[in-house]
């Protein structure tokens, strides 16, 4: 049987409570939510990227795949991505960022699946976003 391994890279801060940012176990990869921090720095409290739904979503965009290939993945493993947003109203502008995001990437001949959601976020958080990949 094959072990979990967590998955944290060195630009992210420890997690608030008992999860990894990402868990492999064998070709199984997940990446947890990810929001618009910047990548971490010594004795600085995570800050967003900015105020704005690009700034956020391409963030949290490197920010997942930050932890895709600190666990061996890339963009090309990933088959299914969540989307998670506070206002309804950001659906078409976060839509252009990530076609945008994935057309610079090559990746849109065969993109991964993907389920959109409106939720409540902490404060100042606009997007989160999640992956599964499988790799080999």
């Amino acid at each position: 049987m094959n072990e979990k391994t967590a998955i944290t890279p060195a630009t992210h801060t420890v997690p608030p409570a008992a999860f990894s940012h990402g868990v492999r176990k064998g070709n199984i990869f997940q990446v947890a939510g990810q929001v618009g921090f910047l990548p971490a720095a010594e004795g600085r409290a995570p800050t967003v990227a900015g105020p704005t739904l690009r700034e956020q979503t391409l963030q949290t965009l490197a920010n997942v795949a930050s932890v895709l290939r600190e666990g061996g993945a890339s963009w090309d493993d990933v088959l299914m991505i969540r989307v998670y947003l506070t206002d309804t109203d950001h659906f078409a502008e976060m839509n252009e960022i990530y076609n945008a995001h994935f057309e610079e990437q090559g990746l849109r001949q065969a993109p991964a699946a993907r389920t959109t959601v409106y939720v409540n976020l902490p404060a100042e958080l606009l997007i989160e976003i999640d992956a599964l990949a499988v790799l080999g």
